[in-house]
């Protein structure tokens, strides 16, 4: 019998990426584009990244492409789309918002990883107490470059409002987070020196978070849908309540202590979403997020 934990994680990632596709739709083309070549961007950095670094290997799940699940490569468009929409809204420079999308990503997976590889999602291979409990530092230096270079792809040409801005803008975006990832991975595993690897990794996401907060930048300066908040809350709180339940949270108990923060956060930087959400379950008025 499939392991329940896979099926209703597989089960929420297609929730997301329905919701991801019902905003997109209404959006245009090229917001279509960008979700569905994300998808195809996921699944493909994870099979180059296990053939390149062969440092982890995923479970099985219900629906696989070669050794990766479908899902994996699913949830990683519907974040880069989440991610990009809450930072298209803001006030942050343009060619800045790759930066602010990367650590929005980053929030998730903190929250995300550890509890993951202890319900059997994937296995990294060096135990449950190597570095961040059981999780390489190294991913996360991934997980920044990943969302930051297909955002940055796909910002090169979509301000344009032409058929090239429309059509190209999310090829590019593949060819340049593909090249991004398998760079970033290059340089952290075979070009720094190991007495840096740590301190690298840091700096890089230090460096960035240090750029958003000294831009300071007005948050919903337009309406933001929902799409944005749904993602990462239906990720936290999913990873949260199987950890509780499956008792690998509390193993150890700073595992919950980190969900419970990042959830806070993300629940800070989306409240108006929230509120528009909590207002619509609550009140049945229809208006939107200011």
């Amino acid at each position: 019998m499939p392991n329940p934990y896979f099926l209703i994680f597989e089960l929420i990632i297609y929730i997301e990426l329905a919701l991801c596709l019902r905003h997109a739709w209404k959006s245009g083309a090229q917001n279509l584009l960008k979700l569905l070549f994300g998808a195809v961007f996921g699944v493909l950095l994870e099979l180059a990244s296990i053939r390149q670094l062969h440092a982890y290997h995923y479970g099985h799940f219900v629906l696989m492409v070669f050794d990766v699940p479908l899902c994996i490569g699913v949830a990683w468009s519907c974040i880069i789309y989440s991610v990009m929409e809450f930072s298209d809204a803001t006030g942050l420079p343009y060619f800045l918002r790759p930066v602010l999308d990367g650590l929005l990503a980053l929030n998730i997976d903190l929250a995300l990883d550890a509890i993951a590889i202890r319900l059997g999602f994937w296995d990294w291979g060096r135990g449950l107490e190597f570095q961040y409990f059981g999780v390489p530092y190294a991913n996360f230096w991934a997980w920044f470059w990943v969302i930051f270079s297909f955002s940055l792809g796909f910002r090169l040409l979509a301000l344009r409002t032409d058929s090239i801005g429309i059509w190209l803008s999310s090829p590019l975006a593949l060819f340049v987070g593909l090249i991004g990832v398998l760079g970033t991975n290059a340089l952290i595993a075979f070009v720094i020196p190991h007495a840096y690897y740590t301190f690298s990794i840091a700096f890089v996401i230090a460096g960035a978070l240090l750029i958003v907060l000294v831009k300071h930048p007005v948050l919903y300066q337009r309406p933001v849908d929902t799409v944005a908040y749904l993602v990462p809350f239906f990720n936290h709180t999913y990873l949260l309540v199987a950890g509780l339940i499956s008792g690998v949270i509390l193993n150890p108990p700073f595992l919950l202590a980190v969900s419970l923060l990042m959830l806070i956060i993300s629940f800070a930087l989306h409240d108006q979403s929230a509120k528009h959400i909590f207002v619509r379950l609550f009140r049945g008025q229809p208006g939107r997020p200011a």
